[in-house]
């Protein structure tokens, strides 16, 4: 009877344990609290619509700079981008400042929501994991 307990009870662990590290990242949940974050965070340069301000501020719509690797796009919401930037063709000069402040999963979140937005798509995402393994 303790054997056939015990076995249960390790087959029923060892499902647990392997199940909780498999578990896939919620893609849209994670890009419906991005759009709030987006709002509160970025919305100001970037706009609504995710077009940006003509000559000043790039656009995140249809954007060949968020098909960048994910390490880079964290590292510039992490550390800020100063510089000429190129987007879809056209130059930028106007510089991101940091934003640290945010927590690792609002970056992944508003990463998630502005590539997966205006006509954006990636079914990757960016985890908070990602995100916590560049904070320096």
């Amino acid at each position: 009877m303790y054997k056939i307990l015990a076995s249960s009870l390790i087959v029923v662990m060892v499902f647990i344990f392997t199940t909780s590290f498999f578990q896939k990242y919620n893609l849209p949940k994670s890009i419906e609290r991005g759009q709030e974050v987006y709002t509160l965070n970025c919305m100001n340069c970037h706009m609504m619509d995710g077009n940006g301000t003509p000559e000043l501020y790039p656009p995140l719509a249809i954007s060949d700079y968020l098909k960048k690797p994910v390490k880079t796009l964290i590292n510039i919401v992490l550390q800020g981008q100063n510089g000429d930037v190129v987007v879809n063709g056209k130059k930028y000069n106007v510089a991101m400042p940091a934003q640290n402040y945010l927590t690792d999963e609002q970056i992944a979140d508003v990463l998630n929501y502005s590539r997966n937005s205006w006509g954006n798509k990636n079914a990757v995402a960016v985890t908070p994991a990602q995100v916590k393994a560049l904070r320096k």
